[in-house]
């Protein structure tokens, strides 16, 4: 009698253990399920930097229609952005406005070389309220300055102001408008002061320029050094897991997301249809 309790009690355990193991199983998968299905509700984490404000706007937009989640989007300049992956903030691809902190961010292992890829590239133009017409200007043999401030991106640091300053230098005229540069944290903080007109000046990309209707361009007409292109590489962050990521990159290099980054004032790189 004894032993057909003991044997019962033994059945009636091995019953409950084995459905706490088909529980666990059960509540596990649902787990699993439930972070798969935020992954995919919730897009790449896109850094951009702040000169493609707009355009990666329109991007997420295309991307989105095409029925994929819409990507989160993170705008700073970008030595801000490589110093955010650099400490570790969660993002999957990131968008750099120069060949150099690329370089920096794939010499510390923090992006995938093998996804690199260079998605757009830009000009510099000289913007103002009130455009003179001045012989010399046009023929890129002075600074159209007057007396006032000229806002750019930190020549230091910022890649359009480090374009800038490479081509003013190699044009001789650095050394004459240095004392009167405003330097910016970023390229569209340089156009808001000219727009704003705390600065005579800004040097911003053709791209920025297009998107304040109220100031006048002019041509920067002081060309790069040799070997010195304005680039925007992309690539995916070491450790990203979002299944999107990559196939977001493939989108970014498409004829399709070309002809939109054309449309706000970009140029495309070598190798690829012109705008």
């Amino acid at each position: 009698m004894a032993g057909r309790t003991i044997s019962g009690n033994i059945q009636h355990s091995t019953v409950i253990s084995s459905c706490r193991i088909l529980l666990c199983s059960l509540l596990a998968g649902l787990l699993l399920g439930a972070c798969s299905g935020a992954d995919r509700a919730r897009g790449p984490v896109v850094l951009a930097p702040s000169s493609m404000a707009d355009v990666i706007e329109d991007l997420a937009d295309a991307w989105e229609a095409k029925g994929h989640a819409r990507p989160v989007l993170s705008l700073a300049g970008t030595p801000s952005l490589a110093r955010q992956v650099e400490a570790g903030a969660p993002a999957d691809v990131v968008i750099s406005a120069d060949e150099q902190w690329m370089d920096w961010l794939e010499g510390r292992a923090l992006v995938d070389p093998a996804s690199r890829r260079t998605i757009a590239g830009n000009a510099l133009v000289y913007v103002m309220h009130d455009v003179p017409a001045d012989a010399e200007v046009a023929a890129g043999q002075k600074v159209p300055l007057y007396g006032g401030k000229l806002a750019m991106a930190d020549p230091e640091t910022v890649p359009a102001g480090r374009y800038a300053r490479a081509a003013l230098e190699a044009a001789g005229l650095w050394a004459g408008v240095k004392d009167a540069v405003v330097p910016t944290e970023n390229v569209r903080a340089a156009l808001v002061l000219v727009q704003r007109g705390e600065a005579q000046t800004g040097v911003v990309y053709a791209s920025d320029a297009a998107t304040a209707d109220e100031l006048g361009a002019i041509g920067f007409q002081h060309p790069l050094p040799d070997g010195l292109a304005i680039r925007y590489p992309a690539a995916r962050v070491t450790g990203s897991t979002h299944g999107d990521a990559t196939v977001f990159l493939d989108f970014l290099a498409s004829n399709e997301v070309a002809t939109i980054i054309c449309a706000r004032g970009f140029t495309m790189p070598e190798g690829r249809t012109p705008c």
